[in-house]
């Protein structure tokens, strides 16, 4: 069943006809919020009769404040109305272009930013061993920092020692002013600053923007805010729509606390709770229900369907199936036969989606895939575990016990562990052992480690890429390095080992090195494919992550690996953290229209693993 013009429920009735003062709409999934605040838009502009120039609609992305304005425009008749839809950037860019005479050169791309970043931390004394991802890191965290207005000095960064994290924030900053450039970031700070100490210029856009309707009000951060509040003043004519259930992005900057604060920050606003679940079978929505009612910081509501209406209800066919499995593979077969199953029965790939909680999670499904010809595309960027620093340590270790030469091949690895041989000895393209060993006969236990590394690459050329990777992990001492490693970059070596594993249950199916490297081949050349395709316009199934999956529906959802420490993550220490994974969890449930199957495993990449605390709630009918 869908929303339709003419038929609206109570809740969304009371919301499209708010007129003044603040107003807060608790929107479950599926529960038609772009129609209330479309609708609620045109009820000003024809029944309340305020001027459209009056009117902002705030959106997070500009898919999203584009959908928003074509379906404002066909209820008023195809009519192009001067209202205002936008993200939060466009908004206060505009802002900018008028104080201080901004044009669109003066906005830092973020190919530039992350150029910028690379420079700095080359100058930096910092230890990258993933460029491109430690770069990531490093933008996220600058833009977190400005997004809450923290006072550097009190922050703790995650990616690197505080001291060298302050270094890099001071110097981007400052060849940001050399530049003339402003980050998107720049666009909230320097908004809120204008407003703070130009109350004339804020009053000028208070007049204008007297109704402002903000979307996705969950995912707001607390810079955003601040600007919102000022800008609804005197009036507060504010009119919120979110769901506190869906805040899944703390990583962002994005701050629940805000909407479970709401009420109190403006004790007069009206509420209401779209708690119509026009999406989802009921029998979902009523598993979904008791996930999320495990959290304690969220707002009570009981969502219903819209009918009792549901999938066909033979077993085969239930709308919510959970299963365990001994090991992943196995899990991905099954995926994979029903995947093949369902699309036989008339669902197109396109309506079935495979979520997992990390795109580190998608490999061994993609391989399934490609074994049964199965079409898939990917909205998320997946990050190729053979090009990952650990997997290039790894077969510099092999091509060394091939017999390659390389002096590049032994630099990566000459201190890994660190048996202490300064690099300076390696000053040919090519290198000799032997001559390595005569240089060093002057100090023993130089030598001596060389002549170990020589008889553990001879050991490694004896052996089958499974237990290679194992005599690498232990007899070489791999995992100390890992182990020091982790430690030295504020990380769990558990993160690190977790690769390690996922290289080794991948070699275990390969005989030799010729099998496993074409098979390494094949995947890579696969995800560059994928790589540079859009995802909405590829054929086949659709693979993604839980933050990836907001907003989406799909006939068919698969949640695999649902186990402790996958979902929720290991690294979810706090019970804040808990709960957020407890949202993703809910989030990638309600994703399903008609079929939703919830897989976990017994062992993952050789470790027992134990059922998801999420599928015991899913499952417990009390």
């Amino acid at each position: 069943m869908s929303v339709s013009e003419k038929c609206l429920t109570p809740a969304q009735e009371k919301a499209v006809t708010h007129v003044n003062g603040p107003m807060m709409v608790l929107a479950g999934p599926g529960s038609g919020k772009t129609l209330v605040i479309t609708r609620r838009t045109r009820y000003l502009v024809q029944e309340a009769g305020v001027s459209p120039g009056n009117i902002l609609v705030v959106t997070f992305t500009k898919a999203a404040a584009r959908q928003m304005r074509r379906r404002f425009d066909l209820l008023m008749g195809g009519r192009r109305l001067p209202v205002s839809f936008g993200t939060f950037h466009a908004i206060f860019f505009t802002v900018l272009k008028y104080a201080y005479h901004y044009t669109v050169e003066h906005i830092l791309r973020e190919d530039q930013k992350l150029l910028i970043l690379r420079d700095i931390i080359q100058h930096v004394d910092v230890e990258m061993e993933d460029g491109g991802e430690f770069l990531a890191d490093i933008a996220g965290e600058i833009s977190y920092v400005k997004g809450d207005g923290i006072e550097l000095e009190h922050y703790y960064a995650r990616n690197c020692s505080d001291e060298v994290f302050r270094r890099i924030f001071r110097e981007y900053e400052r060849r940001l002013e050399v530049l003339h450039r402003i980050d998107f970031d720049d666009m909230l700070v320097k908004t809120y600053r204008l407003f703070k100490e130009r109350p004339d210029i804020l009053s000028v856009w208070q007049k204008k923007y007297a109704y402002i309707l903000i979307d996705e009000f969950q995912d707001i951060n607390r810079i955003q805010y601040e600007i919102v509040k000022m800008l609804a003043l005197p009036e507060n004519n504010l009119f919120i729509v979110g769901d506190d259930d869906q805040s899944i992005y703390s990583f962002r900057g994005a701050k629940p606390e805000i909407l479970l604060g709401f009420p109190k920050a403006y004790p007069d606003c009206a509420k209401v709770t779209l708690d119509v679940n026009y999406r989802c079978a009921p029998p979902i929505i009523k598993a979904a229900g008791r996930v999320i009612g495990h959290n304690q910081a969220r707002f009570a509501k009981n969502i219903r369907g819209a009918s009792q209406a549901g999938p066909a209800k033979t077993e085969k066919e239930t709308a919510v199936v959970v299963k365990s499995f001994g090991k992943p593979g196995e899990e991905y077969a099954q995926i994979c036969h029903e995947l093949l199953k369902f699309h036989k029965s008339g669902i197109p790939w396109e309506e079935m989606a495979v979520i997992f909680r990390t795109n580190h999670q998608f490999g061994g499904l993609i391989e399934k895939l490609m074994t049964y010809n199965i079409p898939f595309s990917m909205k998320d960027s997946v990050p190729n575990i053979y090009k990952h620093w650990i997997a290039r340590d790894v077969f510099a270790y092999v091509r060394l016990a091939q017999g390659s030469r390389a002096r590049k091949d032994y630099l990566r690895v000459i201190n890994r562990p660190n048996r202490f041989i300064s690099r300076s000895f390696f000053d040919g393209d090519n290198v000799s052992l032997d001559d390595l060993k005569e240089m060093l006969s002057e100090r023993e236990w130089m030598a001596e480690r060389v002549e170990q590394l020589e008889y553990d690459l001879y050991m490694i050329a004896q052996m089958a890429p499974y237990p290679a990777l194992n005599y690498i992990r232990h007899a070489v001492g791999y995992e100390n390095f890992l182990k020091d490693h982790a430690l030295e970059h504020h990380m769990k070596p558990e993160e690190l080992y977790d690769i390690y594993d996922e290289l080794l249950e991948k070699s275990r199916e390969h005989p030799d090195w010729k099998s496993f490297n074409e098979s390494t081949r094949r995947y890579t050349q696969l995800l560059s494919l994928k790589a540079g395709k859009d995802w909405q316009e590829g054929e086949g199934a659709r693979l993604m992550t839980m933050h990836g999956a907001k907003g989406l529906e799909f006939k068919v959802v698969y949640i695999p690996d649902a186990c402790e420490g996958v979902t929720p993550h290991k690294k979810a220490a706090l019970e804040a953290d808990v709960e957020e994974e407890r949202r993703m969890f809910y989030v990638a449930m309600t994703r399903a229209k008609e079929y939703l199957r919830v897989y976990t495993v017994k062992e993952r990449f050789g470790h027992a693993m134990s059922l998801s605390r999420f599928v015991e709630e899913l499952m417990d009918r009390h």
